[in-house]
C-alpha cells in the first residue's frame, strides 16, 4: 500500500477493526478472470441455440426445467425480443449468478457447511426445535378444513403371481432358443 502511494488514503479508524481475512492463492488473474467470468457474463440465449429466422419469426432450441430433452419454439420476432429483454439489467445493475456452496449443484447438504462454518468460526448457530407434534392426518392438504371419515372401502387382493412366474419360467427357453436362432 505504501509502495502504491495508497497508505495515506485509508481511513485511520480501518485499522482498529479487528478484521476476519480469508486468503486463498488462485493463481494469475486471468485464471480468476476465467473462473469467475461465466458467472458475470452471460447473456439469455446464445447464438448456437437460435436454429433460423425466416418470415418474422425466430426459432430456437431450449430445456424444459427437469428435463434434458431439447425442444425447439417458434416465436414471432417482437415477442422473441420482448422475451429476451427481460433479461437485460437496467444500468449500474450486475448479474452474478450463485456459484461455490450457493451454486444449485452444490452437492453438500446447507446444514453440513452451515455446521463447518460454526466449528470454523468457534461460534454455535442455535437451531429452532424440530416440531415433536405429529401431523393432523385429518385435515384437508388444500384448504385446511377438518375431515370427516364416512366409510372404509377393502380393496380387492390381487391374483398370486406365482402362476405368471411359472409361465414365463416355462417360456424362457423357447423365447431363447428362438432368438438364437432367428440370427442377424
Amino acid at each position: 500500500m505504501k509502495a502504491a502511494g495508497l497508505f495515506e488514503l485509508i481511513p485511520a479508524e480501518v485499522w482498529q477493526i479487528d478484521w476476519n481475512v480469508n486468503c486463498q492463492p488462485v493463481g494469475t488473474a486471468e485464471a480468476t478472470l476465467n473462473y469467475l467470468a461465466p458467472y458475470v457474463f452471460k447473456v439469455a440465449i446464445t447464438d448456437h441455440r437460435i436454429v433460423g429466422v425466416e418470415a418474422g419469426n425466430v426459432t430456437f432450441r431450449y430445456k424444459k426445467s427437469h428435463s434434458q430433452r431439447l425442444r425447439t419454439m417458434t416465436l414471432e420476432a417482437m415477442e422473441f425480443i420482448r422475451r429476451f429483454l427481460q433479461h437485460v439489467l437496467p444500468t449500474g445493475f450486475i448479474k452474478v449468478r450463485y456459484y461455490g456452496v450457493l451454486s444449485p449443484t452444490f452437492s453438500v447438504p446447507i446444514e453440513e457447511v452451515k455446521a463447518t462454518v460454526e466449528i470454523a468460526s468457534g461460534f454455535t448457530v442455535i437451531s429452532p426445535e424440530p416440531n415433536t407434534e405429529a401431523p393432523n392426518r385429518h385435515r384437508c392438504p388444500h384448504c385446511g378444513g377438518t375431515l370427516r371419515h364416512l366409510r372404509s372401502v377393502r380393496l380387492p387382493r390381487p391374483a398370486p403371481l406365482r402362476d405368471t412366474a411359472q409361465q414365463t419360467h416355462a417360456m424362457r427357453p423357447a423365447m431363447l432358443s428362438a432368438a438364437l436362432n432367428s440370427g442377424p
